[in-house]
């Protein structure tokens, strides 16, 4: 199949999802925009921006296990809603102190730290109350979803790697506290979308393991090749600054197992991932050149 066509077009439904989220100032009432200082710092950073790989993921594994509809959707963009904070609140000066995001200014460069705080903040907030509109199926599939969602989001993941990542710096780690950074700052996330995808098209039991092993392998890839494009991606190509984990002196896997290495259990649990879908059939062709594209990309 041709990956670069599937995720363009399904980016193409999510962005379209999203812009109906938060519109263009121009195209709402007054009331509802305001303050538009917000509104203008969420869509910086939210709209026309990143590869949508979360919903993505989601929206993959949902029709591959029969899933029908546009059920997902509103979970594809609270996926991306929660990743967007991060990443707004990972740029700010006391964090990681970047100037580049997708391409553009970080959102604090353009609309100053205190605006920026505050977009990521409304982004995690709004990702939620999307998500738990009771029109959207079973309430105990869908309590149960955002519930773990919200694990993979929270101290138990994203946020308590991210704060094993600061403490990192600048310091010697071992193996294990490089593991736990990886996947919890990067892999929950990825993983609760996957799995989200499967209980909302109702796969269970041996289903969703299968799709828990993939979603766990391409999640701790995914990071693992950031690192790595980090070290040796190009700038203008990633969209943001590189080389600044070296700089920081970030435990990463390159820094601990050098290039080669890290390389090679990229690739290792690509083949994993791809291993643990071998007991279905075409409809799971998508998320194997999702796991293909995850390593071998170049932004």
């Amino acid at each position: 199949m041709d990956i670069l066509r599937y995720l363009r077009e399904k980016k193409e439904i999510v962005d379209r999802a999203l812009e109906g989220y938060f519109p263009n100032l121009d195209s709402i009432n007054s009331k509802t925009s305001y303050p538009h200082s917000l509104h203008l710092a969420i869509r910086h950073s939210l709209i026309n921006g990143g590869k949508r790989i979360r919903p993505i993921l989601s929206i993959a594994s949902f029709e591959a296990v029969g899933g029908k509809g546009d059920r997902i959707l509103p979970f594809a963009c609270g996926l991306e809603m929660i990743h967007t904070y991060s990443l707004i609140h990972d740029d700010l000066p006391s964090i990681d102190n970047d100037d580049y995001r997708r391409g553009k200014p970080t959102c604090h460069k353009v609309f100053g730290e205190a605006i920026a705080i505050m977009a990521g903040d409304g982004l995690l907030t709004e990702a939620f109350r999307l998500m738990t509109d009771s029109s959207l199926g079973d309430p105990v599939t869908i309590l149960n979803i955002v519930t773990e969602i919200a694990r993979a989001a929270g101290i138990l993941g994203m946020v308590g790697g991210q704060v094993a990542d600061i403490e990192s710096e600048g310091k010697e780690v071992d193996f294990p506290t490089v593991q736990y950074i990886h996947t919890h700052k990067t892999g929950a996330l990825i993983l609760a979308s996957v799995r989200t995808g499967v209980k909302l098209g109702g796969g269970k039991g041996d289903v969703l393991k299968a799709f828990t092993q993939y979603g766990e392998r391409i999640g701790l890839a995914f990071q693992i090749v950031d690192d790595i494009l980090n070290v040796e991606g190009k700038a203008e190509l990633m969209g943001k600054s590189t080389r600044s984990d070296l700089y920081r002196k970030k435990a990463t896997y390159p820094s601990l197992l050098g290039l080669s290495e890290s390389k090679k259990r990229a690739k290792e649990l690509m083949e994993l991932a791809i291993d643990a879908l071998q007991p279905f059939g075409s409809e799971v062709e998508p998320l194997k050149e999702i796991a293909r594209f995850i390593v071998f990309r170049e932004t």
